[in-house]
């Protein structure tokens, strides 16, 4: 009996060791296989809840300007953002615009300044920016290799597109080309756009890119939040009145987009944002503004701020456009006069030159702002 129980547990006691060394292999095994696998994207395996944002706009490596001044926002409101850079400055242009003319098949370009403020004085034209900057522009063929490495791993699925200043007609097509591609992915992608082609009656980019805007672009967009020069080039009349920016914001529904908001008005001597959401395509759009105050200074950055903080606050409050419109405005308000507190701190005369945004001292400002702009519904 003995001999036996002995018999017994020596055999249980070689499975058992046996099964151990089976399992430590496998373990092994699979191991050295999940070695030869990629490890997941987070973003996508545990997406989060705001959203997943791909951002095609400018970047300085000095400064707030384009993705500098969109992905810090986005990323404290809760959102995974990748940005693509359509070109890399070492700082902003100053009071110039830059046309830029890229070469298909190579990285080369040439360059145009253009006077986005003619109406300045020579006094106040002495120096509004960085004498110069240097850097590297992204054509359009570069542009659809990022997209392409991303379409080989499986990386294209995002809920957002945003894009910003674009110079070229070429990389702009592109653009439109990488709209297809991800919503053939995701339909339900947003497109949320600032049509970026100049201010103060001015043009800073090529004429033609206004066609390929009015015509290609207007009509894929989810959101659009031009000025009211652009809201003008892109419906073709002049905004004289707040009549005339709701009739735009009616016109450009009708072109596409449900959401419309025209982010700088300036109408006897007051400076307004008026907002307009269509629900449904057979439904009138519900109309609103914000009076804004008007700051003393010039600041860079601050269009694809408002963009970025559009977005948003959008997403967060799908059905509540002016509700978002507050806290956009709000936030950016309160980014400004920081930046115009802390200038004048430093002795520093505001209105001597343009102005970079305090955006990580300001970042309270954005995760949590508080509404002191108020929306006013249109009847």
């Amino acid at each position: 009996m003995i001999r036996l129980q002995t018999s017994l547990y020596n055999n249980f006691r070689s499975e058992s060791i046996a099964f151990r060394r089976l399992s430590y292999f496998r373990a092994r095994s699979s191991k050295k296989d999940s070695r030869k696998m990629a490890p997941p994207i987070l973003s996508l395996a545990l997406p989060s809840e705001t959203g997943r944002v791909l951002s095609i706009q400018s970047h300085t490596v000095q400064g707030y300007v384009g993705n500098k001044s969109a992905v810090f926002p986005l990323q404290l409101l809760g959102y995974d953002v990748d940005p693509i850079m359509s070109v890399q400055f070492s700082n902003h242009t100053g009071k110039f615009r830059v046309l830029l003319f890229t070469s298909l098949n190579t990285p080369t370009f040439r360059v145009i300044f253009v006077n986005f403020n003619l109406s300045m004085t020579k006094q106040q034209q002495i120096f509004t920016g960085y004498p110069t900057f240097k850097g590297q522009v992204l054509n359009g063929k570069q542009l659809w290799e990022l997209i392409e490495g991303l379409e080989a791993n499986n990386l294209l699925h995002y809920t957002h597109l945003l894009t910003g200043y674009i110079g070229s007609v070429s990389f702009l097509e592109n653009v439109l080309e990488v709209v297809k591609k991800l919503r053939s992915i995701n339909p339900n992608l947003t497109y949320v756009c600032d049509p970026v082609m100049g201010d103060e009656g001015k043009l800073y980019v090529p004429q033609e890119l206004v066609s390929v805007y009015r015509e290609k672009v207007v009509p894929i967009a989810s959101m659009l939040t031009p000025n009211q020069f652009e809201a003008e080039q892109l419906t073709g009349f002049k905004i004289a009145s707040e009549k005339d920016g709701r009739e735009a914001c009616r016109h450009l529904h009708a072109a596409g987009p449900s959401k419309v908001v025209i982010t700088s008005i300036s109408i006897d001597g007051n400076l307004l944002l008026i907002g307009s959401h269509q629900k449904q395509k057979d439904q009138s759009p519900l109309q609103f503004k914000i009076v804004i105050p008007k700051i003393p200074a010039y600041f860079t950055g601050t269009g694809d701020l408002m963009t970025a903080l559009l977005l948003g606050w959008s997403n967060k409050y799908p059905e509540n456009l002016d509700k978002a419109a507050e806290l956009a405005v709000s936030s950016l308000q309160a980014v400004l006069s920081r930046t115009l507190e802390d200038y004048e701190k430093a002795g520093y005369d505001p209105q001597s030159s343009s102005l970079e945004i305090r955006l990580i001292q300001s970042q309270d400002d954005i995760r949590n702002p508080q509404i002191k702009y108020i929306s006013q519904l249109y009847d």
